[in-house]
């Protein structure tokens, strides 16, 4: 009876079962690898075109900036095109070059005060940390505070110059600023007209997808780089305030460095805070430092809990871990640039990828096209003619499952080459 039991019940060798998940792994491992090899290829390429990739990039940011007012003189006050993208242009930046050349002599005079201030903050750190309750001995401490001061020593000059033009290893500030300025103004002008030309150029299929995922990555930009610019000025202001009432000097550097500090989320708020309470070590002692402590824990839990969710909303936010990791990588290969460019970079890659997965769950059908809110008459279409594909997608698991075989098994017997009725 066992025997007849053994004999009946459905059976498939191992080695069938292993061999499916080996290939399986191999071509999935496979795929992975060419899509590594293709990122790594992208990010070279870019690294070698940075001169021009960079003003590009840099347009498209201000652009996402500057489109509101452009969008309201165009359509509410009948400005041509042209028109609308000049003054939309021109006018903030005449006003920020004007507060730029009112504060930048001033700035550039106390960036070496503000390095020579922080060097000083750390050689006090490094008597406290040699006497109790730490007692570390002064070989410890010696060494890694003579590298982080002539650090700090040979970048002074470029720390004060890199508070304006920023640190770009593609061209000089100046060229780069006209570039800049030239992109920016053609797409304000004519930046409309570029969906329906990439659906032209894609098809209607494609053109469906671009469409809707161009306005949805130019929504996240546009949204993220507006409120990082709020919520830096606003650190910007209360730390500002707080550094002059407890008469911290160079207030107006650190202020400064707290709103650039402010686009590198993290990094920037950690490093600019640091570099606070150093000046106010040296300066005021430590009551002072202390103060200015509680201050900058203060202001940045106000703006990650209810600032920044307000402004921002939580599905645009990303996982500090990714943050991190983005800047990580960015500084690592674009420099300062990077660091600052990582972060919308990453938001963007999650746009993407938010989208790519509502697509695959419109096929699967665990989602309706009703569920599913586009932001384009092209996407909601897009929508529709995913979830029309359920049924394709469900042959093609039929056909190529190995579970129906294996269902079916009780009728059949096992033959030479494979399962035969």
């Amino acid at each position: 009876m066992a025997e007849t039991d053994e004999l009946t019940r459905p059976h498939i060798d191992r080695s069938v079962v292993m061999a499916a998940w080996l290939k399986s792994a191999a071509w999935t491992s496979l795929w992975m690898i060419l899509i590594a090899i293709v990122v790594v290829a992208a990010l070279a390429l870019i690294g070698r075109l940075w001169v021009g990739v960079l003003p590009i990039v840099l347009a498209l940011i201000v652009s996402t900036v500057l489109w509101p007012p452009v969008a309201f003189m165009r359509k509410r006050l009948r400005f041509p095109a042209a028109l609308a993208a000049v003054v939309g242009l021109l006018v903030p930046f005449v006003v920020l070059g004007g507060i730029i050349a009112a504060i930048a002599p001033s700035v550039t005079s106390q960036s070496a005060d503000l390095i020579d201030q922080a060097t000083k903050g750390i050689r006090e750190l490094q008597r406290w940390a040699q006497g109790p309750p730490i007692n570390l001995r002064n070989e410890q401490v010696a060494d890694l505070t003579d590298q982080v001061v002539g650090w700090m020593q040979s970048s002074s000059s470029q720390i004060a110059s890199g508070v304006f033009t920023g640190v770009s290893a593609a061209s000089s500030g100046l060229v780069t600023l006209l570039l800049v300025l030239v992109l920016t103004f053609f797409f304000l002008k004519d930046g409309p007209e570029f969906l329906p030309w990439a659906r032209k150029v894609a098809g209607r299929g494609a053109g469906r997808h671009i469409t809707e995922v161009a306005t949805r990555m130019w929504r996240t930009l546009s949204g993220f780089i507006r409120t990082q610019a709020i919520v830096s000025a606003v650190d910007a202001v209360f730390i500002g305030i707080g550094l002059i009432v407890l008469q911290v000097p160079l207030g107006a550097v650190l202020s400064l460095l707290v709103f650039l500090g402010g686009f590198i989320p993290i990094v920037g708020a950690v490093a600019v805070g640091a570099l606070a309470v150093l000046v106010a070590l040296v300066a005021n002692g430590w009551a002072t430092a202390i103060g200015v402590l509680v201050l900058i824990i203060v202001v940045q839990q106000l703006e990650s809990n209810i600032l920044q969710p307000f402004l921002q909303g939580k599905s645009m936010q990303l996982h500090a871990g990714i943050i991190l990791l983005a800047v990580a990588v960015g500084s690592t290969l674009f420099g300062v640039m990077g660091a600052f460019l990582a972060v919308p970079a990453a938001a963007l890659f999650a746009t993407g990828v938010r989208y790519a997965s509502e697509q695959i769950d419109l096929r699967t059908g665990e989602v309706r096209p009703d569920e599913v809110t586009a932001l384009t008459p092209e996407g909601a279409e897009a929508n529709r003619m995913a979830a029309d594909k359920i049924g394709y997608y469900r042959v093609q698991s039929e056909t190529t499952s190995v579970a129906p075989e294996v269902a079916e098994a009780p009728e059949r017997k096992r033959g030479r080459r494979g399962w035969t009725r």
